[in-house]
């Protein structure tokens, strides 16, 4: 089978995917090609599975492990409340993670609010023009918090 997740994991790997942020153990980390939250990114598995639970106990424990390096990383840099973590493969069945900052500046009308009930089609579209200078200090935040582990 194959999915967009497939595909950007295949793009990652041949390092022509401009929403690349960086590679982590167990895959790839990228900024969401919709930018609801500035900063919201998604973690890949490489290779892809199906689902979570298709990983082996090593390998699952190596994604969450990742998946929160990156939450750490993404708090740093957009100086969040919170990360709202989401897995779900209903849509796309491949493992994927995403990984949305909360800021306590939102707008009182999105603060409570779950990211998929907001209107994605308005967020500004990953851009390296717009995203690129959040994009590499999150990829620096990443690499300096892996060299301090």
């Amino acid at each position: 089978m194959s999915t967009a997740i497939h595909a950007m994991v295949q793009r990652c790997r041949a390092a022509d995917y401009a929403p690349l942020v960086a590679r982590l153990p167990s895959g790839w980390l990228v900024m969401g090609e919709r930018q609801v939250f500035p900063g919201y990114c998604l973690l890949l598995p490489d290779p892809v599975v199906p689902h979570l639970n298709a990983l082996e106990r090593p390998r699952r424990e190596e994604f969450l492990s990742d998946m929160a390096l990156a939450g750490d990383a993404i708090l740093t840099v957009t100086a969040a409340l919170r990360i709202n973590y989401a897995i779900f493969g209903n849509v796309e069945p491949a493992l994927h993670a995403h990984l949305i900052p909360r800021c306590a500046d939102e707008p009182a009308s999105t603060r409570t609010a779950q990211p998929w009930a907001l209107d994605w089609g308005a967020a500004p579209e990953f851009s390296e023009t717009l995203h690129e200078d959040l994009r590499r200090r999150i990829a620096t935040a990443i690499a300096r918090l892996r060299g301090a582990a």
